[in-house]
């Protein structure tokens, strides 16, 4: 039997701890964007989160001089990871319907995986993963069913899907960037400067584009902003920390965020009134209860999805 400290420190372990983290985002979204605008939140939300992590990342001098260089880095993560990546979800998820929103969201692992097989030598699509991936999608699919009809009735509606397919394959092309960039920034402090500089950007471009929106705001705002700050350091700190271990490939540790709306759906029956568990609900869940059983079952390779120390 593993020890319990290797248990807590297994990608399995790790994995699920970040999707749930990034799960709970959403409703604290909701709640920050009723005070103010979608672009200028998350720049504030993330320039925190990046101040969050600098405390843990040593000497300050030499967390700039590592800032310094490997500059290219950092600018390229944080426009793929933060910046170009929230600048099309945010427009992208207005566009369209709540059930839409929630199945081209859930949908990234798929895109991911596409992108990896493509560009990545040692990322071939297998049977394996495609079967996870599509029992995967299925149960997003099936979950995201009570959140309203699937249709697409105007040209504002496509343009909101291509949006957020986009912002899904600039997610994947960060996520590869830090999984195969051999470059030794410490990874506290690629993390950091990333989300500090990609909130910095969004909330620069918030300026013209959205206006400056300032004044005396409610509890609530700054709880939610603060839960989300400190979400968004622990995610993504966990996230590249999974990234950059030997072994892990990206499209399957994505299959992973699969868990987040079975999350949400779980989150959503405890805390919204009248929400309750139903079978198209419990369905989906099964299916990605299988896609992720049939992404780890067997697998021999140590630390890859099992204990990994």
């Amino acid at each position: 039997m593993p020890s319990a400290s290797k248990f807590f420190s297994s990608t399995t372990f790790l994995a699920i701890v970040a999707c749930l983290l990034w799960s709970s985002a959403f409703a604290a979204i909701k709640i920050g964007l009723q005070y103010t605008t979608p672009l200028q939140f998350a720049g504030i939300r993330f320039m925190l989160a990046g101040l969050l992590i600098l405390p843990f990342c040593g000497d300050f001098s030499v967390y700039l001089r590592n800032v310094a260089d490997h500059c290219r880095t950092v600018v390229l993560v944080s426009f793929f990871q933060t910046t170009l990546l929230y600048i099309l979800f945010y427009p992208g998820l207005k566009m369209l319907p709540a059930a839409i929103g929630a199945i081209i969201t859930g949908s990234q692992p798929l895109i991911i995986a596409v992108i990896a097989h493509f560009v990545v030598r040692s990322e071939r699509m297998t049977a394996r993963r495609m079967c996870s991936i599509v029992l995967g999608l299925a149960g997003v699919v099936i979950i995201s069913l009570n959140r309203g009809e699937i249709t697409l009735s105007d040209g504002s509606q496509l343009l909101g899907l291509l949006l957020l397919l986009f912002s899904s394959v600039s997610a994947g092309v960060g996520d590869i960037f830090v999984s195969k960039n051999r470059v030794p920034i410490p990874l506290l402090t690629l993390t950091s400067s990333q989300l500090f500089l990609g909130g910095l950007v969004l909330f620069l471009i918030s300026i013209p584009v959205e206006g400056v929106h300032g004044g005396s705001w409610p509890a609530a705002y700054y709880l939610s902003l603060l839960w989300l700050s400190v979400l968004s350091a622990a995610s993504f700190s966990i996230w590249f920390k999974l990234l950059k271990r030997e072994g892990v490939a990206v499209s399957d540790l994505n299959i992973w965020k699969f868990l987040i709306p079975v999350s949400g759906a779980c989150l959503s029956w405890v805390l919204i009134p009248g929400e309750s568990p139903d079978l198209s609900s419990v369905t989906g869940m099964v299916c990605i209860a299988l896609s992720l059983l049939i992404l780890n079952i067997g697998k021999k390779t140590p630390g890859k999805y099992s204990i990994h120390p």
